[in-house]
């Protein structure tokens, strides 16, 4: 049997994800710079990574590869944050996804395949240069 999880961490949680989401760079990092994991990831296995990529926030995606995060996390739907970045058409997160190692061809659907499903070309070109 499981405990329930503490309503204060709980509470933080849902703090630094909001925070992901509405690319607050500055508290964000430092929350991550004071413990909280890069990695952390939420109920529908979203990383903070994929939050703020999924919302163009290319900023919070560079502070927060650079502390450690995974660039091609997958979440509960086998989704990467360079997927999610193509879904929204999100150029400068894509590049800054790719500059932290992101792969293309990872997660279902992958990056390829959802920029092919929308008939993006340039990305498609874009991933073969890395």
């Amino acid at each position: 049997m499981s405990e329930a999880p503490d309503p204060e961490v709980v509470e933080l949680a849902t703090k630094v994800f909001d925070l992901a989401r509405r690319g607050q760079t500055e508290a964000l990092v430092a929350y991550v710079d004071a413990g909280v994991p890069a990695n952390l990831t939420n109920d529908r296995g979203d990383c903070l990574v994929m939050l703020a990529a999924y919302h163009g926030h290319a900023d919070a995606v560079r502070a927060l590869l650079a502390r450690g995060a995974e660039a091609d996390r997958v979440n509960d739907r086998g989704q990467t944050p360079l997927a999610g970045a193509v879904f929204k058409g999100e150029t400068d997160v894509i590049k800054a996804l790719l500059e932290g190692g992101a792969d293309p061809a990872a997660g279902t659907p992958s990056a390829v395949d959802t920029a092919r499903m929308f008939g993006r070309a340039e990305l498609l070109q874009l991933f073969g240069a890395h």
